[in-house]
């Protein structure tokens, strides 16, 4: 784990070299563990450390994942490239989601800072 600290918060980095979100489960484990170890709410992962079945909106991983990411009060932001995802239905969520306070999907790390620090 990398720390970014900023003027008044800090933000936890999940730096991994595998796929290690795998379902809801370990979605909330790696970011409650987050909490417990260091108190932020707020945790930026690669794309890449996540099963690629959590961005085919069939499966409902996201959404069901994010439910309960609003309900601990924690914030998330995933970078990656998502430009292969071109389905409107993909595009709205991001969107949509990228308005909201909790989840945001955005292709650098200086992106996913400027979105959580607001």
């Amino acid at each position: 784990m990398k720390i970014i600290k900023l003027q008044n918060e800090e933000i936890a980095r999940i730096v991994s070299d595998e796929v290690s979100i795998k379902d809801t489960q370990t979605l909330l484990d790696i970011v409650m563990g987050v909490q417990y170890e260091t108190g932020y709410r707020q945790i930026i992962v690669d794309k890449a450390t996540i099963l690629e079945a959590f961005f085919d909106l069939k499966t409902k991983l996201l959404g069901e994942a994010f439910q309960k990411l609003v309900i601990y009060q924690q914030r998330l932001a995933i970078i990656g490239d998502y430009s292969s995802y071109v389905s409107k239905s993909w595009q709205d969520y991001m969107f949509e989601s990228n308005k909201g306070n909790n989840v945001y999907f955005v292709a650098t790390e200086l992106e996913a800072v400027e979105k959580l620090k607001r």
